[in-house]
């Protein structure tokens, strides 16, 4: 756990000192961590993003999950992104569990009162995955306790999907994901879900204040597993409902935290996220240009 700790503190400094131009937010992002809105990464902007979890339950080990993400605007319609996810269990190991790229589509370029995007993920992870981005089928603490020893053995390459449904209501913004996930072998598709709904605390009025009421955005998320294609189900299934706040401080660096808890028996107790974000704008230009490319 201190390794990770000093990862993740290595990382805030570089992404508050990094002396790049970023871009001037309009729109104070929302603080989910599982829930996806229909706002897209910016065209050619790199957000370079650590997101961690601490799982905590009396009948597991306590853990800290952390992906490294790089969120990068292909098109105005097209965001993509590469996970790297690694965790760290109590009185046992420290692992890198593997990767993942996903992609979104936003399917209506302008806004309407629903906005869909389509969602698509590939996954390859180990077992000892801990970094609970989706709850999907019967996931339950049972999986969580499993030792790294052996769930590092089992190789798992999946495929998720999301059908994504957002609207945004003055500065209200809400969210719904249904999530359908398939493990490339034979086994059924595993569904689960991911709501939520949040605003800033303030309208933006332009101020630099570090602490301002509009350099804050709160919410609240309620997601779980669904059961399986054979037994469609919330019964049996692990169900969490987690505030969010995110706080926009100098710099333009996004910091937020969660603190969620488990609903049903099959839940961990209380899974504690916290993240840290910042934007590179022009990320693919500037990139171009270090190999003579106009």
């Amino acid at each position: 756990m201190i390794k990770t700790k000093r990862v993740l503190i290595g990382v805030f400094a570089v992404l508050t000192l990094l002396p790049l131009p970023l871009r001037s937010q309009e729109k104070i992002p929302a603080p989910y961590f599982l829930v996806y809105d229909h706002y897209m990464e910016e065209l050619d902007t790199l957000d370079i993003e650590v997101d961690s979890v601490v799982g905590q339950d009396r009948d597991i080990n306590t853990f800290v999950a952390t992906a490294f993400q790089f969120e990068y605007g292909v098109r105005k319609w097209w965001t993509s992104e590469l996970y790297l996810d690694m965790q760290t269990t109590q009185h046992e190991s420290t692992l890198f569990t593997g990767f993942r790229i996903e992609n979104r589509f936003r399917l209506l370029e302008e806004p309407h009162k629903v906005n869909p995007v389509l969602y698509i993920e590939y996954e390859n992870v180990t077992g000892a995955d801990k970094i609970l981005k989706e709850i999907v089928g019967f996931d339950s603490k049972e999986d969580l306790a499993v030792p790294n020893s052996i769930s590092n053995q089992e190789h798992n390459h999946e495929l998720e999907t999301r059908l994504i449904l957002s609207s945004q209501i003055g500065e209200w913004n809400l969210a719904g994901n249904f999530i359908g996930e398939k493990d490339l072998g034979p086994f059924p598709w595993e569904f689960g879900y991911a709501l939520g709904v949040s605003r800033p605390l303030a309208a933006a009025a332009g101020n630099r204040c570090a602490f301002c009421a509009e350099r804050f955005s709160a919410g609240v998320e309620l997601y779980g597993g669904a059961g399986t294609w054979n037994r469609f189900t919330l019964r049996g299934t692990s169900q969490y409902l987690a505030p969010d706040l995110l706080w926009v401080v100098p710099g333009e660096v996004n910091l937020k935290v969660s603190v969620g808890w488990g609903l049903t028996d099959e839940s961990a107790r209380m899974l504690i996220r916290f993240g840290v974000s910042k934007d590179i704008d022009g990320f693919g230009r500037k990139l171009g240009s270090l190999f003579g490319r106009h």
